[in-house]
């Protein structure tokens, strides 16, 4: 891990000045408690502000306390979760939920050891939680502060490497605030600085209140930093994805393995050596027609799928099956499926 001799000091006072008048005014920045911060940042996780801003809304509606979330029937829970994806999220925020519940009255412990050892809750997040919801000076840092701090010190530090987060944690805890709510606004600021004007392919420099100070601005070396990671190339999976029409409505059945494991599926399998005919007669599927298809494509974090989704109007079918008005509004169904409703438009 290369360090270098920037002066991390120079930050916090241009830097917060900005924060307080440039603000984003987003619903988990009201009324910062532990769960309503920690909702957030789960949801923030891969996911955009402005794509997370109805979802949290709709979520905090439903579930307003964690001990909302710990009791909450787990076909809902992923309803109201549908769209966002990656959804061992959601899976492990209400394991936690109910650790709180159980472990500590319902109340997120302000503890970092006690936070790392709840489900799905890594170092940036205990930051996030301790920092802004319980004002303690507490680095989180994810990837707008790593590009943040790239940029301004020149660092070539590949950002994956273990070390360089804790070098940067280390510094950034030697100039945060003292305790309080300003400890939360520094974390945020942060943040918000990486997502508005230090951005990854068109940063805002001019506007930028730390410009003065940053070494990749003043090189014109803004388009280096921060050093990523090798790209690993995507598996490819090719799948037939059925939608089976039966008098008793349209078949659907829980995954058991591989990606989106315990998710609700349109019956699907691995295009290898067998028809689609053959897979139907196999599953035990009665007096079939295979009405129309559909190809589709959708990209997980590592790998990508191709479908051919078949349009199937059969006698019966071995599955639950429900309406198209239900798949719609009651069940679950990751986007990878939800696609293939288009064959019944």
């Amino acid at each position: 891990m290369q360090t270098t001799d920037f002066e991390f000091k120079r930050i916090p006072a241009p830097l917060l000045s900005w924060y307080d008048k440039n603000k984003r005014d987003l619903a988990w920045r009201k009324n910062p408690t532990p769960y309503r911060v920690w909702v957030s940042e789960i949801m923030l996780q891969q996911t955009r502000v402005e794509a997370v801003k109805e979802y949290y809304d709709r979520f905090m509606r439903a579930l307003p306390t964690i001990a909302d979330l710990a009791n909450c029937e787990e076909e809902k829970l992923l309803k109201l979760w549908e769209g966002l994806g990656y959804y061992s999220r959601v899976r492990n925020m209400q394991k936690t939920a109910k650790l709180v519940v159980e472990n500590y009255g319902g109340e997120f412990p302000s503890d970092e050891k006690a936070l790392k050892n709840l489900p799905g809750i890594g170092a940036y997040t205990v930051g996030a939680i301790r920092s802004i919801a319980f004002g303690l000076p507490a680095p989180a840092v994810d990837g707008n502060v790593f590009r943040v701090i790239s940029r301004l010190s020149e660092n070539p530090t590949v950002i994956s490497e273990p070390a360089y987060r804790t070098y940067l944690e280390r510094e950034l805890l030697k100039i945060y605030p003292k305790q309080g709510e300003r400890c939360s606004a520094f974390t945020q600021s942060l943040m918000e600085l990486g997502a508005l004007i230090c951005k990854p392919q068109t940063p805002d420099c001019g506007v930028c209140p730390l410009k003065g100070i940053c070494r990749a601005f003043a090189n014109g070396t803004q388009s280096e930093y921060p050093v990523l990671p090798e790209k690993k190339s995507k598996k490819s999976e090719r799948r037939y994805v059925f939608l089976i029409k039966t008098p008793q409505g349209v078949s659907l059945r829980k995954r058991t393995a591989g990606v989106l494991k315990g998710m609700t599926e349109f019956p699907s399998e691995p295009i290898e050596n067998k028809t689609p005919e053959e897979i139907l007669k196999s599953w035990g599927v009665g007096a079939f027609t295979i009405k129309n298809r559909k190809t589709f494509a959708h990209i997980f974090t590592h790998i990508k799928w191709e479908m051919v989704c078949l349009l199937v109007e059969a006698e019966s079918a071995p599955f639950e099956n429900r309406t198209v008005e239900e798949i719609k509004t009651q069940v679950s169904l990751p986007t990878a499926f939800r696609q293939c409703l288009s064959l019944l438009d």
